[in-house]
């Protein structure tokens, strides 16, 4: 039979420790759960044109669930976000089609964008928040 030191025996055979520890357990999310929904949400996107003559200042509302990016409202979005927060998107609106990259962090993100908006080719940043 394995030793183990009286004060540790004393944790695991009191029913009142044994509570405390199972409340414990059960609040702190796992690792693996807190990485996956860190990002989880409707994150609204505003887009500024830097290059080309392409509107500016539009916004797009975006849902992030575990990974995935789609729409959260108005044009076929997909993408992907990993655990360190880097977010790759494809957007397209009728004939208009753009990508962007950036990073999302707590509450807002950042990066930039290009492609072919009514028929102009433009590129620019954008810039979120989670709502």
């Amino acid at each position: 039979m394995a030793h183990f030191p009286r004060s540790l025996l004393s944790v695991f055979t009191r029913p009142r420790h044994l509570a405390l520890l199972a409340v414990l357990a059960a609040a702190i999310p796992s690792t693996a759960d807190a990485r996956i929904g860190s990002y989880d949400g409707v994150w609204n996107v505003t887009f500024a044109t830097t290059r080309g003559n392409c509107s500016s200042g539009y916004s797009v509302p975006f849902t992030v669930t575990g990974n995935r990016v789609s729409s959260a409202g108005g044009g076929r979005v997909s993408g992907t976000v990993n655990r360190a927060g880097a977010v790759a998107v494809e957007v397209s609106v009728g004939a208009s089609h753009a990508s962007g990259g950036g990073r999302l962090g707590g509450a807002a993100g950042a990066g930039s964008w290009r492609g072919i908006i009514s028929g102009d080719r433009c590129s620019g940043t954008w810039q979120a928040t989670r709502s």
